[in-house]
């Protein structure tokens, strides 16, 4: 019997998934990817894949679909099909231990961040709240001690929190930080392939903050309550009041060598095709409340 096992980050394990799916497939990749491609479900169901992280992350564990940089279309785009979802995932905090510090700081926010958009999102439910409400401020605390040193209950609690992202990711979507991470990684890609781009979890660490403080500008209700509660657990955290939560957050996040976008490779000239691309993003459905193109523009332009 044939399978796929993929030990390694979020990319690694996107890639296993595609290998598994893909194996089988009588067409070829470009038929099932969506947005470049056709979009065709798969025609064959995917080999046996087991997934093990040795980040914590993405939650790509736990999810059905696959990012794949198109360099030529400058788009990261995703593979998905339901059988995708791994046969079994070994989530062991301990693999994440040689982690580099750049790669801790990096997924860790992506992990946050991945916690931080199901929660207000429009797609909220009571599983995903529960799975959301307690990883926030863990998060949070667990990346503050690992960026200070670390320690074998930070690096649990951060492996505990990329799971539970990956979780209520699929089960009620994201928003814009991942709307507009999704192009920004494909148009810093190399066209030929050589370099695949800004690292995902560095551009969503830098949008963070000032996709929370244009949201928060103009959320009403509940969307409000919630933003002002995820901006009261950033300030437990890192100090401040809940109104300074994105500077803050923002000051934290580059104090500890995290790059801004222009440094990953993205140009001025480029943002206005970042937003209209990221205004299409099935991630921007979820969003809980609607940015128009001059937000998003000036929310990269914030993080440039």
């Amino acid at each position: 019997m044939r399978a796929v096992a993929a030990i390694g980050g979020g990319s690694v394990i996107d890639c296993g998934k595609a290998v598994a799916a893909l194996a089988p497939a009588p067409r070829p990749m470009l038929d099932h990817l969506e947005v470049v491609g056709r979009g065709l479900p798969l025609d064959a169901p995917p080999l046996p894949f087991v997934a093990i992280p040795t980040t914590a992350g993405t939650g790509a564990e736990v999810t059905k679909n696959a990012v794949i940089a198109v360099p030529g279309a400058g788009r990261k785009v995703s593979l998905r099909d339901a059988r995708m979802l791994p046969l079994l995932a070994i989530v062991d905090p301990s693999l994440t231990d040689g982690c580099p510090r750049g790669v801790t700081l990096a997924s860790g926010l992506d992990a946050i961040t991945q916690v931080i958009e199901p929660y207000v999102s429009t797609r909220a439910n009571r599983l995903t709240d529960a799975l959301c409400r307690d990883a926030v401020p863990l998060g949070l605390r667990a990346l503050v001690r690992l960026m200070e040193g670390g320690d074998a209950g930070a690096r649990d609690d951060m492996a505990w929190v990329s799971l539970c992202g990956g979780l209520a990711l699929a089960n009620a979507g994201l928003g814009a930080v991942h709307g507009l991470a999704g192009p920004i990684g494909g148009m810093t890609s190399a066209a030929d392939g050589a370099s695949s781009g800004a690292a995902h979890g560095a551009v969503c660490g830098a949008l963070l903050p000032h996709v929370l403080a244009a949201n928060s500008a103009r959320a009403e209700g509940v969307a409000a309550a919630r933003l002002a509660e995820v901006a009261g657990w950033i300030a437990e955290v890192l100090g401040g009041t809940a109104a300074q939560a994105p500077e803050r957050l923002a000051a934290w996040s580059a104090a500890q060598g995290l790059p801004r976008l222009g440094a990953m490779g993205l140009a001025a000239g480029d943002v206005p095709e970042v937003a209209a691309l990221a205004a299409g993003s099935s991630s921007m459905a979820g969003n809980p409340v609607a940015l128009d193109s001059g937000a998003l523009i000036g929310v990269v332009r914030a993080a440039l």
